[in-house]
């Protein structure tokens, strides 16, 4: 591995935003850890992302559930032991929920436990790492639900509005450290979670946008910090 090499870990890498992303960085050159729970997905975007021009020994996958903070823990050290250091956490795993007062306390739990608490299961374990690096950036993928109340997204506007409340945080704490944080809130974006949004293919935010912010983002000088970044669909603005 070359010294200047850059190391970058994606949650939710199997599918959506967290695929086009992770194969994008790999072409980049980064070294690009996947994670998710299939398997058999990330699998198949490692290939993927070899066939794009990565080099096939820059990306490595460790299938697991961001609910497991083991799991996260022994992830985030063997990809630091292999390659020693830890340039990028794209912190993008999630779930979609409908509901706010409706749903079952069992729902609610898991909603968090995935779109908050898991993103805390790889802060809480990579930021000390970026401490010492005195480098670092960390992109947490929330949502505009996080800045914005929906009705019958209670649920999911709260996961995601505690994460960018968390990433606030974050960014005040770890700025003066050269340590850039970053809370990214698009609207609808086109995947699989977007079923429901009532807006067609074409008016929705493409996976490619979020490549090209993300791009955007990781080229600006270590001077020019990002707190927070909101992608609006263009007909879908209230």
């Amino acid at each position: 591995m070359n010294k200047n090499t850059k190391v970058a870990i994606v949650t939710g890498a199997s599918r959506g935003i967290g695929a086009s992303v992770a194969e994008a960085l790999a072409v980049d050159g980064y070294i690009t850890a996947l994670t998710a729970r299939s398997k058999d997905a990330l699998t198949q975007l490692a290939s993927r992302t070899k066939s794009s021009g990565a080099k096939a020994e820059n990306v490595v996958v460790y299938p697991l559930d961001v609910q497991d903070h083991d799991a996260v823990q022994a992830m985030v050290a063997d990809v630091h032991s292999k390659f020693g250091r830890i340039d990028l956490l794209f912190n993008n795993a999630g779930t979609g929920m409908i509901g706010t007062v409706d749903v079952s306390i069992e729902d609610f739990d898991k909603t968090l436990a995935i779109n908050l608490r898991g993103a805390f299961s790889f802060l809480k374990t990579i930021v000390p790492i970026m401490k010492a690096q005195s480098s670092g950036t960390i992109i947490n993928v929330a949502s505009r639900a996080g800045k914005v109340g929906f009705a019958e997204y209670g649920v999911y506007g709260a996961s995601k509005f505690a994460l960018v409340g968390f990433s606030e945080s974050l960014y005040h704490e770890l700025s003066p450290l050269g340590i850039k944080v970053t809370a990214l809130c698009p609207s609808w974006v086109d995947t699989d979670m977007a079923e429901n949004s009532g807006l067609t293919k074409e008016e929705m935010i493409s996976t490619a946008d979020l490549v090209t912010t993300v791009r955007w983002l990781l080229s600006l000088s270590p001077a020019a910090v990002v707190k927070d970044l909101i992608i609006e669909c263009r007909t879908s603005i209230n």
